[in-house]
This record gives C-alpha cells, structure tokens and sequence, in this order.
C-alpha cells in the first residue's frame, strides 16, 4: 500500500517536530532544509518552554498542551534534550507593575494554569542574588527549558529511526500545483512529487510561502542574547521583569528590551531579551547588548562582574496578531503552514505538531485550533 508522501520544509525544532509525529502517524515523511538542522532560529533560542508569559486563550492552551507533551517525549527522547522543569519567576518592581502582574497571574490561574505568589522572604529563598527591590512575585511551577539543538536533533532522529529522510543544504524554488492542489515542490534541477506539504520555514515561511504560490504574512522579528561564563547557582529559575509580557504583546517594530535572566545546565547565564524587525539583517548591535545588560542588572546586580563570553541574535516568525499559523492554505490544497510561533516555537513545537497530525489524519483535534487558521486578517494581509 502507498503511503501518503509528506514534505516538510524546515529541519528546525517545529520542523523536526511535526516529522516526528507524522513518521509516527505513518506517513512516508522527507524533511527538506536550505541548510542544517537547527541551523536557523532554532540554534539562536533559549530554549523555553513557558505558560507564564500567555494571557489566557489559544496560545495558552497550545502552551499547555505542549508542557503536558514535553515530559512525555524527553522520557523518550532522552537526555539529549536537557530538560529543566526548574519553574519560572514572573518579578515586578514598580507598585503600577505589582498590580498588573496580580491581574495577570489570576486570569492565568483562573484558565487552570498553577500560579504560587511568593513573599519577600520566599522569593530571597527562591533566588538569593536577585534584586530585594521588587513589588510582587509569581513562581510558575510549569515552566521549563530545553537545549534547543539538541532537542531538535532528538525529535529529528526519532523521526529517522521511523524511516523519515532529511536533505540538506536544499532551497525550495516552487511548487508544481494540479487542479488547484500541490503536487510537488521545486528543488534545482528537480521535482520532488509530495501529496502533502508542511510549510515548517520558520521566519522564512512568508518567503516559502510566496515561492509556492500562496503568501503569508510571516516576517522576521530579531533577538540577542548574552551568554556569561559559567556562574553555577547564581540564577536558579528563569526569572523575568513583567515588562517582558508587555515587550512580546507589542506590534512595534522599534527595539523593546525587558529584563530575561535564567540559567543553563552548564551553568552560563542567558540574558535577554530584546525584539526589534530590521528584516534579515544579522548584525549584532552594542547599544542593543547594552540596553539587555543594564535590565538584568536591575533584577541581579550580582551580574555586574559577570564575564560576557559571547553574544547571539536570531530571526523569530512574526505575525501581526501574535498567534501560530497553524492549518491547511485555503488557496492552494495540500499545503499546510506551522509557523508564525515567534519566540515560543521551542516550547510550542511539539504541541503543533501534535495538532497538525490530527488535523491532517482526521482524529479529534487535543483543542480547538480555530484562531490559528491561515484565513485570518493577519496572515493573509
């Protein structure tokens, strides 16, 4: 019996994340990437996986069905995928702040995400380098973190070990389309015959989108991070002002920086972030290191003698109303897009994924997926 042949374009983590699930559906599955796995955004992460930072509604519960998933296939995966589940702390320092954060972590609570508010005393306990200046505090017990990479590469493997392909160093060109569906993807010097495409390209999905007939409107939005040496039990949780909500929430396309301080096995610490859209270029700015640096320093000035080993930036999928794209392309049959997740695509990959696999094999979706359409107002503009 022939097997349904898929092609998914992007071998980063939501890439490698839907080959995964639909290797497992039994689909007969070739990734196709224009250069390496997790060579692209995936690698320029932090590899966080939060419900903290969703206001109530879809992107919350695809978060919240991703952390129900992420324990699951590490236990599979292995430690390859350096899973934390250290838990996050959301931190205010001004009064107006306090009372945003409150307001924010009860509708959270109320929409079944576990919120813990800590005292002064609990948060020092907590996390003894950080600032005593602070008006509230709220634990996220649920948040997470991976090495992005190499999750990438593990979820990637699994689908190998299921007879799923990978071809690198691949662009796609076009698209061949019959009777208003896609039939196969244009590669140079070749045709490669697919009764599905998975339109995975992350910030570069708008352009793939185009190339195949049927654009969408994903743009790049970049970000640097620091990386000190290591500092091994400075930084305990992923901690964060609760400006940082305000700073993802934002359609600005001006730099907007907010204190993220957290944490890696090895011990170095991240810290970010910023956002700002300056299409694909990928020079590194000081005055955005500087403005990152001097946000955490509010948080931790512990930090102040920390040595910066190295700094990095990468591009997010960006969409005007903020939310995935998730679904099958009204106009042209066959391609399905699963992007647009901006800097939550670690931690949402594998809930996507999951989605997609059902959406594609017929099977009672795990949440509605109505507000990730690709028909919408924000992605068609």
């Amino acid at each position: 019996m022939n097997r349904t042949r898929v092609v998914v374009i992007g071998a980063g983590i939501v890439g490698a994340a839907c080959a995964r699930e639909l290797s497992l559906a039994g689909f007969d599955v070739l990734v196709l990437d224009r250069g390496r796995p997790a060579g692209g955004t995936t690698s320029h992460g932090e590899g966080n996986l939060l419900v903290s930072d969703k206001e109530p509604g879809a992107e919350l519960a695809l978060a919240r069905l991703s952390a129900r998933l992420w324990p699951e296939i590490v236990a599979e995966l292995g430690d390859a995928c350096e899973f934390d589940p250290k838990g996050g702390i959301v931190v205010a320092t001004t009064e107006a702040g306090a009372g945003a954060l409150t307001a924010f972590a009860a509708a959270q609570a109320a929409a079944g995400v576990r919120t813990e508010p800590l005292s002064a005393a609990d948060l020092a306990a907590a996390e003894p380098a950080l600032t005593r200046e602070v008006t509230a505090a709220v634990r996220y017990p649920e948040d997470a973190q991976v090495q992005p990479a190499g999750a990438t590469l593990a979820l990637l493997g699994s689908a190998l070990d299921r007879g799923a392909r990978l071809r690198v160093d691949t662009e796609v060109t076009g698209a061949l389309v019959t009777g208003g569906r896609i039939t196969g993807i244009r590669v140079p010097g070749e045709v490669i015959e697919a009764d599905v495409v998975v339109n995975a390209a992350g910030p570069w999905a708008g352009l793939v989108a185009g190339r195949l007939g049927a654009p969408i409107a994903v743009r790049p939005r970049r970000g640097e991070v620091l990386v000190t040496t290591p500092m091994p039990g400075v930084v305990r949780h992923k901690v964060y002002d609760a400006d940082y909500v305000g700073a993802v929430g934002t359609d600005s396309g001006a730099l907007q920086t907010s204190a993220v301080v957290e944490s890696t096995r090895g011990g170095t610490v991240l810290i970010g972030s910023s956002r700002r859209r300056v299409g694909f270029d990928d020079a590194i700015r000081p005055h955005v290191l500087g403005a990152i640096a001097a946000k955490a320093l509010r948080l931790f000035p512990a930090l102040a003698d920390a040595a910066v080993m190295r700094a990095y930036g990468g591009f997010r999928p960006y969409v005007d109303d903020h939310l995935p794209v998730l679904g099958e392309d009204p106009r042209l049959g066959n391609l399905w897009h699963v992007t647009g997740h901006e800097g939550a695509g670690i931690g949402l990959s594998v809930g996507s994924a999951r989605l997609l696999r059902e959406l594609l094999t017929g099977g009672e979706p795990s949440m509605p997926a109505g507000e990730f359409t690709v028909d919408r107002p924000a992605v068609l503009a």
